[in-house]
C-alpha cells in the first residue's frame, strides 16, 4: 500500500527531472515572442495624422496628445505621451488608428524604478532612436 504511492511519486519526480525544460534562462537567452504579442507601443510619426482617435479609445486615458496647426491649417504632433504605469495593454488604441501609425513592438524590457519614469514621450523616443 505505501510502496505503490512512493514508487508513483518517485516516477513523477524522475520524469520531471529528466524531462524537457520548460523554463528559459532569461537574461542569457532572449525569449522568442510570437508576432501577436504585445510588448510596447511604437509610433510612426510620418503616418500619424494627429486625429486623436487613439487617445479617445483608451479606456484608462493613458495617451495624451498635443498638437499644433501648421501653415496649411493641418494638425501636427507636438507631443505624444503614454503613461505606461496605467496601461492595460488592451490594444484598442492600435486598432482605432486609421493610418496604422501606432503599432506593437516586441520590446518588453521597460522596467523603471521611479514613478516619473512611467510616462514616455514616443516622439522624443523616436528622435533619440533615429539620431543614434
Amino acid at each position: 500500500m505505501f510502496g505503490k504511492g512512493l514508487l508513483k511519486g518517485l516516477s513523477v519526480t524522475w520524469n520531471f527531472l529528466w524531462g524537457k525544460a520548460i523554463t528559459e534562462e532569461y537574461p542569457e537567452r532572449r525569449p522568442r515572442l510570437p508576432s501577436y504579442s504585445r510588448g510596447f507601443l511604437q509610433l510612426d510619426k510620418e503616418k500619424c495624422i494627429a486625429c486623436g482617435l487613439c487617445a479617445t479609445s483608451c479606456p484608462n486615458n493613458v495617451i495624451h496628445i498635443e498638437t499644433v496647426k501648421d501653415e496649411q491649417n493641418k494638425r501636427q504632433l507636438k507631443a505624444y505621451r503614454i503613461t505606461v504605469g496605467r496601461c492595460i495593454y488592451c490594444g484598442l488604441c492600435v486598432e482605432s488608428c486609421p493610418k496604422g501609425a501606432l503599432y506593437w513592438v516586441p520590446d518588453f524590457e521597460r522596467a523603471c524604478y521611479r514613478h516619473e519614469d512611467t510616462e514616455v514621450d514616443l516622439l522624443a523616443a523616436e528622435e533619440v532612436k533615429g539620431g543614434a
